[in-house]
């Protein structure tokens, strides 16, 4: 962290550890709380599990029934929880003449990073519950849960045990970003933008195509120095392929290099000298 950011989703980050767990028994259905740490920061993982298989139950629609949260949404969900058990304890008995087209009787919504969290306390022919729903802004799997109404309290009291034992920060890095940077070349724009979400830091590369539209690439922290190098790479041989071009061209080594004819040795060009973007030598002739 998908907390610390990385993707909480693949379950397979490296070096991740489970730092505490508990299990809560809410009616029919049986949630497990993990509190879990990878290189990334720290989280809760939360899943009903299918008594049949011991595995994280899956939906008729494909869907798992887990959720990720990092520590401070985690400390957020809570309060929400305080506040949907307050409302639920206001409500009369079901009357299924008085319940909305969509059965929702209470809503909010959580925002971390990139994911957002719709909370949705509804009512249908079984009962009063409360559905999280978790989404990646940007696509990807949509998980949910669906929690009783008896047990949100039981629910929240578990979440606060483990929060008061683990904290509500996500860890990771805290420090300041560096900022954008902006690099034309001819009639060509591209922007470096340093950011963070839940998955680490990233470097996004983006080149301006129309007004209101760019393509970008994504660069995690944790591969930069291995781009630059690759980059760097290509400078240097480019830099050599352009200088024995122009030797082969003058029919000798180019001016300030050894044995020029008809002319004094002059001194190689500097690194200095040399655009690392281009890598054009300038002309000393």
């Amino acid at each position: 962290m998908d907390a610390g950011g990385n993707n909480f989703d693949s379950g397979q980050q490296p070096q991740e550890q489970e730092l505490a767990t508990k299990m809560l028994q809410i009616q029919s259905k049986r949630f497990y709380l993990d509190v879990k740490q990878n290189r990334r920061g720290r989280f809760i993982k939360v899943a009903e599990i299918d008594d049949r298989t011991g595995y994280v139950r899956i939906g008729a629609d494909g869907r798992r029934s887990q959720i990720f949260l990092a520590m401070s949404t985690a400390a957020e969900f809570r309060d929400h929880l305080s506040s949907f058990s307050d409302f639920y304890s206001s409500l009369g008995p079901p009357n299924p003449d008085n319940v909305p087209d969509d059965g929702k009787l209470k809503s909010e919504m959580m925002l971390k990073d990139n994911r957002r969290y719709y909370l949705d306390l509804k009512e249908n022919s079984r009962g009063r519950f409360l559905r999280v729903s978790q989404t990646i802004t940007r696509g990807g799997p949509r998980s949910q849960i669906a929690l009783p109404a008896q047990g949100m309290i039981e629910f929240r009291d578990a979440l606060t045990d483990l929060l008061d034992d683990f904290g509500t920060d996500d860890g990771g890095f805290k420090g300041e970003l560096p900022e954008g940077r902006h690099l034309r070349v001819d009639n060509k724009n591209f922007y470096f933008d340093i950011g963070q979400n839940n998955r680490g830091i990233y470097m996004k590369v983006s080149e301006k195509v129309k007004s209101n539209f760019r393509t970008a690439i994504t660069v995690p922290e944790k591969c930069w120095t291995r781009f630059r190098d690759i980059l760097a790479d290509y400078c240097d041989k480019m830099c050599r392929a352009h200088q024995q071009n122009a030797e082969n061209h003058q029919g000798g080594p180019i001016p300030g290099g050894s044995g020029v004819r008809g002319g004094p040795s002059q001194p190689a060009p500097s690194s200095s000298d040399i655009d690392t973007f281009s890598c054009n030598v300038p002309n000393r002739i």
